[in-house]
C-alpha cells in the first residue's frame, strides 16, 4: 500500500507542481552558472547507491569544499539557492527518485557512502526500508544548519551528535511506522 501511494502521490505532485519545477528550473538555470540538477549518489534501501536528484542550489564544485550545508549564509549557496533552500523546494525534484522507486515520500533522509560508512550493526537497519524525502528526524532537525554553525567543529558535533540521534528517531519511526503516521509526517513537513 506505501508503494502504491508513493507511485500515485509522487506522478500528481510532479503534475500538479510542473509549472513551479518549471519556474525554479529557469531560475536556478538563469540566476549562476551550471546545471539546474544537483545529482549525488546517496545510499539507499538494502545499502545500494542511487543518484538523488535536487535543484542546485550551491555554485559549481561547492561539495569539494564539504558535504555539510553550516549556517543560513554559507558562502556556497547561489542567491536562488537562499530561497529555495529555506522553503525545502530544492528538494522537489526527488519526487523522480519516489516515482522510481529509488525512494518513498516517508522514510529516513539517505545518506553519503562516507556516513553510512560509519553507522553502527544496529543503526544499518535504517538501510531496511526506502529512504524518504523526510522523516520524523529532518523535522526534529529542522534547524540542522544553525545547529552546525554555532560549533567549532561542525563535521564533528554531526558525527557524535546529529547523526546519532537522527538515526535513533528513525530506528523508533521503522519500529511503529504506519500509513497514518507517514500522513502526519508529510503535513507536519509542510505546515
Amino acid at each position: 500500500m506505501k508503494r502504491a501511494f508513493d507511485v500515485i502521490a509522487s506522478f500528481c505532485g510532479l503534475l500538479v507542481l510542473s509549472p513551479l519545477l518549471l519556474f525554479l528550473a529557469l531560475w536556478v538555470g538563469l540566476s549562476s552558472k551550471g546545471g539546474i540538477f544537483y545529482c549525488q549518489q546517496r545510499v539507499g534501501r538494502h545499502n545500494k547507491d542511487f543518484t538523488l536528484y535536487k535543484f542546485r542550489s550551491m555554485r559549481l564544485n561547492a561539495d569539494k569544499q564539504g558535504l555539510l550545508t553550516v549556517g543560513g549564509r554559507d558562502s556556497r549557496i547561489t542567491k536562488a539557492g537562499y530561497f529555495i533552500r529555506r522553503y525545502k523546494l530544492d528538494e522537489l525534484p526527488q519526487l523522480f527518485n519516489v516515482l522510481l522507486g529509488d525512494m518513498s515520500l516517508v522514510g529516513p533522509r539517505p545518506e553519503v557512502r562516507k556516513y553510512v560508512n560509519m553507522y553502527s550493526e544496529a543503526q544499518k537497519a535504517v538501510l531496511n526500508v526506502r529512504p524518504g524525502i523526510t522523516d520524523p528526524a529532518s523535522i526534529a532537525y529542522r534547524n540542522e544548519n544553525d545547529i552546525l554553525a554555532s560549533q567549532n567543529d561542525p563535521e564533528r558535533y554531526y558525527i557524535e551528535q546529529i547523526m546519532p540521534a537522527k538515526l535513533a528517531i528513525n530506528l523508533q519511526y521503522i519500529a511503529s511506522a504506519t500509513f497514518l503516521s507517514d500522513i502526519k509526517t508529510i503535513f507536519r513537513t509542510i505546515v
